[in-house]
């Protein structure tokens, strides 16, 4: 089994992940370095985006110092393509155990998401890195706090969907670890100034939140 790349030093300054749902392949390098710049270290290219595997690629060459991988990834060909794209991290908005050995075996991270604490400890058992709690909304932060008072301590948790600056310090209160941020960061047609604007304004408000 390969290694995967270290996730938690990636996440030291910054634990949010950039969704980038949408985005064209030739928007992904102006747009992912100016979320390097804003201090983001994890990109997320959901592969129902147009030409997904393109933009993983390009930002792969150009972002050494980031973390880039696939979202909503349902099966374990997508894995394989993925990373025969130079994807590091595989998060999908379910379990699928399939998905999380396919991505282990080939040194990837994998990101699991769960909406139950039955789902949570499954996809812990299948050896995911982290738990993406999706979708957020339905997970209010009394209820992860409950979570995490049985899940393992050391376990990375990212509330996902409908996270704003203003919702991040009670979840983290809560025991977030950190983020999956979407639509509030990018949406296609933004310009990468409004895609700047946002990113300084999520992690300014992850800095005063800790």
């Amino acid at each position: 089994m390969k290694t995967a790349p270290d996730f938690r030093d990636a996440l030291s300054t910054l634990p949010l992940v950039a969704i980038l749902r949408g985005i064209e392949p030739s928007q992904a390098l102006p747009i992912g370095h100016v979320l390097r710049e804003a201090g983001w270290r994890v990109l997320e290219i959901p592969l129902n985006s147009p030409q997904p595997l393109q933009s993983i690629a390009a930002l792969r060459a150009r972002l050494p110092q980031c973390l880039i991988g696939a979202g909503t990834v349902m099966n374990a060909q997508q894995v394989r393509d993925v990373h025969a794209a130079g994807g590091q991290i595989i998060v999908s908005p379910h379990f699928d155990p399939m998905v999380v050995a396919q991505a282990k075996q080939l040194g990837m991270l994998a990101l699991p998401g769960v909406a139950t604490p039955s789902e949570a400890f499954a996809a812990l058992r299948a050896q995911a890195d982290g738990l993406k709690v999706f979708p957020a909304e339905m997970i209010s932060p009394v209820v992860l706090k409950a979570w995490r008072a049985v899940l393992p301590p050391d376990i990375l948790i990212f509330p996902v969907g409908g996270i704003k600056p203003d919702n991040m310090g009670a979840y983290r209160q809560a025991g977030a670890s950190g983020f999956g941020i979407g639509s509030a960061l990018f949406k296609p047609g933004m310009s990468v100034s409004d895609v700047q604007l946002h990113a300084n304004h999520f992690y300014q408000a992850w800095t005063a939140s800790s």
